[in-house]
């Protein structure tokens, strides 16, 4: 799993993980204030962080004594980009059911109109 949209993928695949990322999109925050909503330990913690550094999502920082996380927006432009591809070509096809839907649906006017007379 090179790719980097699949690292992603299988990053946001933990609960945790895709946890910790909501909490860096409003802010910033050390490796220890991320930690301490979990019930487990800071090591557990940056084990998860690492895991999301190497998908590219988040980077570290050295702020004085302190390490800030700090979410990567970009990589999110990639996600989206290839969920849009898949939602436009997957609206297509509803459009062109509908179009098929809405001539049978015309069809069977037109013939029950031929009927009546």
């Amino acid at each position: 799993m090179t790719d980097t949209l699949s690292q992603v993928f299988a990053a946001l695949a933990d609960p945790t993980r895709r946890d910790i990322v909501a909490r860096l999109a409003t802010a910033d925050a050390s490796v220890t204030e991320l930690a301490a909503p979990y019930d487990v330990s800071v090591q557990a913690v940056s084990k998860h962080l690492k895991v999301l550094e190497q998908a590219g999502l988040v980077t570290k920082t050295k702020d004085a004594q302190r390490r800030q996380v700090h979410l990567e927006a970009e990589v999110f432009d990639l996600m989206t980009r290839w969920i849009e591809r898949y939602r436009r070509e997957a609206e297509q096809r509803y459009q062109r059911l509908d179009a098929v839907l809405a001539q049978m649906n015309d069809d069977d006017d037109t013939q029950q109109k031929g009927q009546a007379s």
